[in-house]
């Protein structure tokens, strides 16, 4: 591969889309980050990395940023997100044009994660009405006791190349309303798509008149750049989403300087198939959640746990939906699946299945197609792939869209299967009875953060808490209460009884 060529094609519909969004040509032209889109593999634009002087500056700028913004009462602040929606909303095509250009995504996924992020704008402006603490029974006569919530800080996103725009919002839109200024460091994968988010960020800034600079700041660079924001005792959460291993080499650091995290990393999401499913309605779940997105979501489904009686039936209608599925470039209204991300992803995808087949996997697809075509890019069919049981390459993520299927009995053993791996993100069942699925979804069935009943394992809608236990890291993004987790709590006892008497009838009288 030409490891200097550039797309011409691509790179000028990136660049008409970046310059219509408002970003500086200067901030795309040049610089040592190249990015690439996954649809060639070709280099469409290159961008500045930060360096160590450029992050402690913009973290200090964002601490001072934070000193003004806390006192902004918090429906202005939900004002500003609600411009910021409106923004995402006039820019939603073309936002999404380039989500599916850098990060290889289909028209109509590119199209939805941007509506996520309207989404959670939306969520946010009502929320932000919504900030209130308790009002507490005190044992003690002529007193009341509540509880406070307060801005936290400094808080820096760290985002991977899959959801590369969506998962910011989710943290970014609660930030904000809870009174915080953030740093978002980017993927190096799908930098382009961070910088027009930041300039329409910009244009709603300009809209609301009186937001402090550096209320939100775009760090483009490798590891460096997150290791600062995660060692800087200024900046008082880190939300990353990225591998386990990423997780695993934070979160003691974090930890050392009692900073917060929210933890968001992999997933080996399953779905179960009871006998009494439909098996019309789970085939259409099933396809969508293994092929969608190329197999690149954190909730994407990679074990199939089929009950013994309908296994056959419905491998039969998965091989046919896995032989007929569109592959192709995601701009073609006609693909369903895109391409892989890069080359890495492509040879983890081999490993894996190479792996399987060794076990006794019998495999469908796989194969790396289009290379005429797109000689310097990785398009592959969706592999489904009967196992003889959960080996350790099933038990272990791989980011691509592998299907791994298997046989069961009894519920106990699809859930002892379902809850046999390191991850607990997201999970289903498939059932007609009641019965299974309230025994799916109970104290001892499956240790997942998403638990699902006849829908695939998607945590998409933005009302509900995502995020997952085990290896997926326990942190929780979006909706539910996951805003208390960007501010501080404060719990106020006040006296007005004129008197002084002490908790739990403690005496401590003096004579003064």
């Amino acid at each position: 591969m030409e490891a200097r060529a550039l797309d011409r094609g691509l790179a000028g519909e990136a660049t008409a889309l970046l310059r219509k969004l408002g970003v500086q040509s200067q901030t795309f032209e040049r610089g040592s980050v190249t990015a690439r889109s996954p649809i060639t593999g070709q280099i469409i634009a290159r961008v500045e990395s930060a360096n160590s002087a450029a992050v402690h500056s913009a973290i200090a700028r964002a601490a001072n940023a934070f000193r003004i913004w806390r006192s902004v009462p918090a429906p202005r602040r939900g004002e500003f997100v609600r411009l910021l929606g409106e923004e995402l909303r006039a820019a939603k095509t073309e936002l999404a044009h380039l989500v599916t250009i850098e990060a290889g995504k289909i028209t109509t996924e590119g199209l939805g994660e941007v509506q996520e992020m309207i989404d959670i704008c939306d969520f946010a402006v009502g929320l932000s009405r919504q900030l209130h603490g308790l009002t507490i029974a005190t044992e003690r006569r002529g007193h009341r006791m509540m509880e406070t919530w307060r801005p936290l800080g400094v808080v820096g996103v760290i985002t991977s190349f899959n959801f590369p725009v969506a998962v910011w919002a989710w943290n970014a839109a609660l930030a904000l309303v809870c009174g915080n200024t953030l740093i978002w460091k980017p993927s190096e994968k799908t930098p382009l798509v961070a910088l027009a988010t930041q300039a329409l960020f910009e244009r709603a800034a300009a809209r609301f008149g009186d937001a402090p600079e550096r209320l939100s700041t775009v760090l483009v660079g490798g590891r460096d750049v997150g290791e600062t924001l995660v060692e800087d005792a200024r900046v008082q959460l880190i939300s990353a989403t990225g591998s386990t291993a990423m997780g695993r080499a934070i979160a003691p650091r974090l930890a050392g300087r009692f900073a917060r995290s929210i933890l968001e990393l992999g997933g080996n999401n399953a779905a179960v198939v009871c006998a009494s499913a439909s098996l019309d309605l789970a085939v259409r779940a099933i396809a969508f959640a293994a092929m969608g997105t190329a197999g690149q979501r954190c909730t994407t489904l990679r074990r199939l746990i089929v009950h013994e009686d309908v296994y056959s039936e419905l491998l039969s209608r998965l091989r046919r939906a896995y032989a007929s599925v569109a592959v192709g470039d995601p701009r073609d209204g006609a693909a369903l699946v895109g391409p892989l991300i890069d080359q890495d992803a492509y040879a983890a995808m081999q490993g894996a299945l190479d792996e399987a087949r060794a076990a006794g996997g019998v495999i469908l697809g796989g194969e790396r197609v289009l290379t005429e075509t797109f000689p310097n890019a990785f398009y592959v069919r969706p592999a489904l792939v009967e196992m003889p049981g959960q080996t350790d390459v099933v038990r272990r993520e791989t980011f691509a869209p592998i299907l791994y299927v298997m046989k069961f009995r009894s519920l106990d053993e699809a859930i002892e299967l379902n809850n046999d791996v390191a991850h607990g993100l997201a999970s289903s069942i498939f059932t007609a009875r009641l019965d299974e699925a309230e025994r799916f979804m109970a104290a001892d069935g499956s240790d997942c953060g998403i638990v699902n009943v006849n829908i695939g394992p998607s945590g998409a809608e933005i009302g509900g808490a995502f995020g997952g236990e085990k290896d997926t890291g326990g942190g929780r993004e979006a909706g539910s209460d996951c805003w208390k987790f960007y501010m501080r709590r404060a719990t106020n006892t006040i006296n007005y009884s004129g008197e002084l008497p002490l908790a739990q009838g403690v005496k401590f009288d003096l004579d003064v």
